[in-house]
């Protein structure tokens, strides 16, 4: 309990120092209300605009004021739509959240017994294959793999029409189909990487002393593998799928761009674009949380995968 309470502690301590650094950083990159009025704005109207947002109280008092909205669910208002923040990211968050959680399944479901399977074969023709396979897809960025996705399946095969996902968000089966392409392009490269790394840990672990008594005892390879080593194999593995799964998010909003998804990504991007600074600090918090809280949840996870955590 100690053990989670620190973390706890450290994610609300690790939110507001983003929060902070957020909402300084776009507030010294400039005063948005001469782009907003336009070049012929008079002093007058320029100074009356920022009185109406709030521009010239102390940046502190303004940081407390955003903080103290945001947390009631009032994340400000648009400068460039002027409308909710909270509307326009809340129709668009779910469109990530749900390709990076196709991605997350796909690179566990997929990367586990394939390196499992490697590391039962080590040395094989199947190992061997998957170690080449893992050198060349690490080597590819996702938004390439899109691209090539895109080609293949969306203008050859024409499982999917690109650029039509507006069109089939009313139909399940073609909303799901479509989404798979762009979970796979972020997918792959993580599923390259998490073999190889569950294959080492595994191969690690084997090594170990433990493992040689587990031996003396009768067991087989497979009983030592399955009941000895692959538990520890594991605990680096959940960290650094954790790590994937916040950077799958960042990795989305190029993705987004490659299969053009209404998703959170492009309006980050378009956002700073139009210095919409209100929307953009919204979405950098929720970027943060995201990232920390699936962090947390690794480490809660971590505690139960290695007992010596527990005992500490």
């Amino acid at each position: 309990m100690h053990y989670l309470l620190k973390k706890f502690c450290t994610l609300i301590i690790t939110l507001f120092i983003v929060s902070l650094l957020a909402f300084c950083a776009f507030q010294l990159i400039g005063d948005p209300t001469t782009s907003m009025l336009g070049t012929n704005a008079t002093p007058e109207q320029v100074e009356a605009l920022r009185h109406e947002l709030g521009f010239d109280r102390p940046l502190l008092v303004q940081y407390g004021d955003w903080l103290i909205h945001f947390v009631q669910g009032d994340m400000g208002t648009s400068y460039s739509y002027n409308m909710p923040v909270s509307e326009m990211v809340g129709s668009r968050i779910m469109v990530t959240f749900i390709m990076t959680m196709m991605a997350f399944i796909m690179t566990v479901v997929v990367s586990i017994p394939l390196g499992i399977f490697a590391a039962r074969r080590e040395g094989g023709v199947f190992d061997r294959i998957i170690t080449a396979f893992d050198q060349i897809v690490m080597s590819i960025p996702p938004f390439f793999i899109g691209i090539l996705l895109t080609c293949v399946f969306g203008l050859i095969l024409h499982v999917f029409q690109p650029g039509s996902f507006d069109a089939v968000r009313g139909h399940p089966v073609a909303y799901i189909t479509y989404m798979i392409f762009p979970a796979l392009s972020i997918a792959i490269p993580r599923i390259a990487m998490t073999v190889k790394m569950l294959r080492s840990s595994i191969l690690e672990q084997m090594g170990q002393d433990y493992i040689r008594t587990a031996y003396s005892r009768g067991l087989n390879r497979d009983g030592v593998l399955w009941g000895h080593a692959l538990r520890n194999a594991l605990i680096p593995v959940v960290t650094f799928v954790a790590v994937s799964v916040a950077e799958m998010v960042a990795g989305s909003i190029v993705i987004e761009q490659v299969f053009s998804i209404p998703g959170i990504g492009r309006l980050l991007l378009a956002s700073i674009s139009s210095r919409d600074i209100p929307v953009v600090q919204a979405i950098v918090v929720i970027l943060a949380l995201w990232v920390v809280v699936v962090n947390f949840i690794a480490d809660v996870l971590y505690q139960y995968i290695d007992p010596r955590i527990r005992l500490n």
